[in-house]
């Protein structure tokens, strides 16, 4: 059953990042769902690309997309989408962004697809297949300790209103760790921790769709997720830490030093 929704999925997210790649640096509309959270026509597009081609392999499933929210039909099998991780980035031109899709089986996610369209980098899993990109079979790095590692991270929208804003375990990680990056878009620093190119991701305040299929490509790829507290990770937390496993409970240690709400 995996391997042809995975093909329906990998095939999902080709169309949808045919059509970023087309329209990238061109003209289309730009809306907004909030003060600094941008959609675009782009996105619209993507999801509708999107739906067809999973509702046509599988009409009774039960989706949960970021732009048209979510369709319960009672299915067992669930669709997660974001057809476009890094909108922001994506309407400012930067082209780093990514389509995320997930097929959710009875609460826990069994395969995910996180494909890069301006390099053409497609990261696939199945749970207990391994984690793969273009073909080829990938692990978590090795390295450590903290000191020696280089991690990703992103802020909340609301981090002018909010306390809650990562703006201290920011500081605290560029102290502790080789570099931090803030690249924009979760789906991909979640695929480059489980292709080895980052060794540790924190962040809160992340959808469903955000996390979905790079969480399961994490943990595939042989690395650690988990929230905050180092309890198991579900796509419903509000805060993730994911990591090679080697770091992790250092990466623990310095969000406990954090100033963090409680849950």
């Amino acid at each position: 059953m995996e391997i042809d929704y995975l093909d329906t999925a990998v095939q999902a997210a080709r169309a949808a990042g045919q059509i970023q790649r087309e329209k990238l640096w061109g003209e289309y509309a730009i809306d907004f769902k909030g003060e600094k959270n941008l959609v675009t026509e782009v996105d619209r597009l993507s999801e509708d690309v999107i739906l067809c081609q999973l509702r046509a392999a599988c009409p009774d499933c039960n989706v949960l997309a970021e732009e048209s929210g979510a369709l319960d039909t009672g299915n067992s099998l669930r669709w997660i989408v974001d057809p476009l991780d890094g909108t922001t980035n994506y309407a400012h031109g930067f082209p780093w962004f990514a389509v995320s899709i997930a097929l959710e089986v009875s609460g826990e996610i069994h395969l995910g697809v996180v494909y890069h369209p301006m390099m053409n980098e497609l990261f696939t899993c199945v749970r207990g297949r391994g984690a793969w990109l273009n073909g080829r079979k990938i692990s978590v790095s090795r390295r450590q300790p903290l000191k020696s590692c280089m991690l990703a991270t992103g802020f909340p929208y609301d981090r002018a209103q909010s306390n809650e804003n990562n703006f201290t375990n920011f500081i605290h990680f560029q102290l502790a760790a080789r570099a931090v990056r803030r690249a924009g878009a979760a789906a991909l620093d979640l695929a480059y921790v489980a292709a080895g190119r980052l060794d540790g991701f924190w962040e809160c305040k992340l959808n469903p769709w955000d996390v979905a299929a790079g969480k399961l490509l994490v943990v595939e790829a042989g690395g650690t997720v988990t929230n905050y507290a180092n309890e198991p990770y579900s796509i419903a937390d509000h805060r993730i830490l994911a990591s090679n496993g080697l770091i992790h409970q250092e990466m623990l240690q310095v969000l406990a030093s954090g100033k963090t709400l409680p849950t």
